[in-house]
């Protein structure tokens, strides 16, 4: 067992199992929200760097039956294309905040970013994109959305609400979420290991993590077929605003010393 896990306590292993179960579930139930549940709940436990490097490989592997599920790649790709080179890019610039010594500024900038997208996707905010503004929206979005992945550890803001307002279909949209997170946690993965994040250490505890998240996985993929996902997914939401705020103001409280 790898040095990560074998010097955690046992409490702290079972909420580390039972948060890659719940992201899984999480993935399963609405095709997304593994991210933001992992980090946001090992943000808790351990250091954001710590958490981010534990979800490579349960997000990577997830993301990928995700992306290639779907018969309309080579056609996203290219339209796509600058939105996921400017997303490296941007992950590549951001990643020095999760990786600093000041652990209270990546947990505040997840907890507002959490707080922001439970709101708006509860708002029910959808704006609309032009085909003509997608050239310079498209990249714009990538770079920001790497900014914020590289900071805290979740590429959902903001990719998601963007690629909703271009108008896809819903195999198109579910495909395309999964190419932003491939290519995110891809991106992330690079930018750890860059910073000296991403260890052999590390990735036997994120390969540990695989086994909780496709379980929670297939158990979020039979309750979708029992449980109205617009109820799930407005309970889910509420969840994550808790946890945003939960998360904002342990850090505030940490960086003012209150």
């Amino acid at each position: 067992m790898s040095d990560l896990l074998s010097t955690t306590s046992a409490p702290v292993l079972l909420w580390m199992g039972l948060t890659f179960m719940l992201a899984g579930f999480s993935k399963g139930a609405v095709g997304m929200g593994m991210a933001i549940v992992a980090m946001g709940a090992l943000g808790l436990v351990m250091p954001p760097a710590a958490a981010a490097a534990m979800l490579v490989i349960p997000s990577l592997v997830t993301n990928l039956w995700q992306l290639f599920n779907g018969p309309i790649l080579v056609k996203l790709v290219r339209r796509l294309g600058s939105m996921m080179v400017a997303l490296c890019v941007g992950t590549l610039m951001g990643i020095g905040v999760i990786t600093g010594k000041s652990s209270w500024l990546p947990n505040a900038a997840l907890g507002a970013i959490l707080i922001v997208y439970a709101a708006l996707s509860l708002a029910a905010y959808r704006p609309l994109v032009a085909a003509s503004a997608e050239p310079w929206a498209s990249p714009l979005v990538g770079f920001f959305t790497g900014v914020v992945s590289g900071a805290t550890g979740v590429f959902v803001f903001p990719a998601v609400p963007y690629l909703n307002s271009l108008n896809l279909d819903k195999e198109e949209l579910i495909q395309a979420l999964g190419l932003t997170f491939t290519v995110s946690a891809l991106a992330l993965a690079a930018a750890l290991a860059w910073k000296g994040h991403l260890q052999w250490q590390v990735a036997g505890s994120s390969l540990l993590a695989l086994v909780p998240t496709l379980l929670g996985m297939w158990i979020g993929q039979r309750v979708r077929h029992a449980l109205q996902p617009q109820v799930f997914r407005k309970w889910f939401l509420i969840s994550l605003l808790a946890i945003g705020v939960a998360m904002l103001a342990r850090a505030l409280t940490l960086a003012f010393g209150l």
